[in-house]
């Protein structure tokens, strides 16, 4: 029998079940018992029967896909996520459709359109920002929008992060307890929640000790931006004797350039801590001490919350999963030091 002839009728016939159940037994998390289930998959193998998908989302209204929206990939955490996420909604039966973004709200609100146009269950978006009217568009159909390592003030987006603002005290309180005085922050960028909490925790650790930050100055979350703003930082006479790097990915970068360009010595001239912990991060080139992300938990809670409002939770989460302290090779350590 041709493929493209094959229907659910031919496998419920040679199955010897009702066409029912051999809808169930390619349905994900559908009631079903495993002889039942054996017996399809076998017959479905024998005629080269596959379902069609696209067809059963047209009849279900649902399509089993979550759509994701990424900004940029360059930072190794957002590779670890979306690894993560796939395998979770995966235990779930849901399928990610990964759409890259502009980091502008003009180039997300294309994408997200996109999304809707292939008719997504809901939309998990990473690090990138959600207009008002786009925001509107998606509520008026039904497809809630889950924010992931950023949040907004819209009382209509939920969002999952770590506790950036404890984030950046911790790496301040670190610092100031390893004895340093001069230390600078390079954050991330700050037209991102993200950014902003972790500097703003950071410069009101160094307050409450009576100190001020010695410089502040906006990484972007881009590298050869990072690396120029390093070189002035460093380049002075007088130099910082510490630095808190808003992301591993831009702090990596600005080890480069103090060891390898400037000869300075990590740590023993100048500490540097990053936000994260990605896996580089643990690299003896590197051995960087850093905020870790509790990414797993992050990803749990990302994938309980837009399940959630796809089966008809109408509550607005905004989740907070607190991190720790990495504690390596790449800042001094202090003898005493209680988070």
């Amino acid at each position: 029998m041709a493929r493209d002839t094959v229907t659910l009728a031919d496998v419920a016939r040679l199955s010897g079940v009702s066409q029912s159940a051999v809808s169930r037994s390619f349905t994900d998390g559908a009631s079903v018992s495993e002889k039942t289930r054996a017996r399809v998959l076998e017959a479905a193998k024998e005629l080269g029967y596959r379902p069609n998908r696209m067809a059963r989302a047209m009849v279900t209204g649902k399509s089993r896909m979550i759509g994701l929206v990424v900004a940029y990939l360059e930072n190794q955490f957002y590779p670890l996520a979306i690894e993560l996420l796939s395998r979770k909604l995966q235990e779930q039966g849901y399928h990610i459709l990964l759409l890259m973004a502009e980091n502008s709200e003009a180039g997300t609100e294309e994408v997200v359109r996109n999304l809707l146009d292939y008719g997504v269950d809901g939309i998990i978006t990473a690090s990138v920002s959600i207009s008002n009217d786009l925001t509107a568009r998606c509520e008026s159909a039904g497809i809630p929008i889950v924010m992931f390592n950023r949040s907004q003030d819209d009382p209509r987006l939920s969002a999952v992060t770590s506790d950036n603002l404890a984030g950046g005290r911790m790496a301040a309180n670190f610092l100031v307890a390893g004895g340093h005085r001069k230390i600078a922050h390079i954050s991330g960028w700050q037209g991102s929640s993200t950014g902003r909490d972790r500097a703003t925790g950071f410069v009101e650790a160094l307050g409450d000790q009576g100190l001020q930050p010695f410089a502040v100055e906006d990484g972007m979350y881009d590298i050869a931006h990072l690396r120029d703003v390093t070189r002035v930082m460093f380049g002075g006479v007088e130099q910082p004797d510490a630095v808190f790097v808003g992301n591993d990915h831009m702090a990596i970068a600005a080890m480069d350039v103090l060891r390898f360009e400037l000869g300075l010595r990590v740590p023993e001239d100048v500490s540097v801590i990053g936000y994260d912990d990605v896996p580089q991060a643990s690299w003896p080139t590197y051995d960087l001490t850093t905020i870790s992300q509790p990414v797993d938990r992050m990803i749990e809670e990302t994938v309980d919350v837009v399940l959630g409002r796809i089966n008809g939770d109408k509550d607005i989460a905004h989740r907070q999963i607190s991190g720790e302290l990495i504690i390596r090779g790449s800042a001094r350590k202090p003898e005493v030091f209680r988070p």
